[in-house]
């Protein structure tokens, strides 16, 4: 058989120092992880405030000029044009007030109002959405170009004078996404 020995450590001391230095790297670790998680939560939720901007921000403020951004407008209905054979959409929306009351209330004074701003949409590749018609509110993803047309990439309708008696809001995407 082999001979096998344990020595007790010569210096104690020098052991629990050690032990001592290990969990206070550990502890320090913990808080610094936790520092960063509580970072990442509230950047996170300050910055996903605000779902969409204003036709009014986007086309008075030059940092929208050709970058993405979500914004949310009333369509005029009598202004909807689509190209069946191209499947191109092409409408006009016009601001909506960041805060209302009623959301059917706030459409319909935005589409009556002769001072709204108004901005053009251009959407291609998409086929006519039930939903888009006259007092719906249209929340798009896409960019303003040199020549003022909204390029959109992406299209959500909110109808809610079509479904204000059950007090239901429906939202509709032709992209599934």
């Amino acid at each position: 058989m082999q001979d096998v020995t344990w020595q007790k450590s010569a210096n104690p001391r020098k052991q629990k120092e050690k032990n001592g230095k290990e969990s206070i790297k550990f502890i320090l670790g913990g808080i610094l992880l936790i520092g960063i998680v509580a970072y990442l939560i509230v950047s996170g939720t300050t910055s996903g405030a605000r779902y969409f901007v204003t036709v009014d921000e986007v086309l008075n403020n030059p940092q929208y000029l050709g970058d993405s951004v979500r914004v949310s407008g009333a369509v005029i209905g009598e202004s909807i044009e689509y190209d069946t054979e191209n499947l191109i959409i092409e409408f006009d929306i016009v601001n909506i007030p960041q805060e209302f009351d009623n959301l059917a209330v706030a459409l319909h004074d935005a589409v009556n109002s002769p001072d709204a701003p108004r901005m053009k949409v251009h959407i291609e590749g998409e086929v006519m959405p039930d939903l888009l018609q006259h007092e719906a509110q249209a929340i798009l993803t896409g960019e303003l170009r040199e020549d003022g047309m909204f390029y959109a990439s992406e299209l959500l309708l909110k109808c809610p004078s079509r479904f204000e008696e059950t007090g239901l809001e429906v939202e509709s995407n032709p992209h599934g996404s």
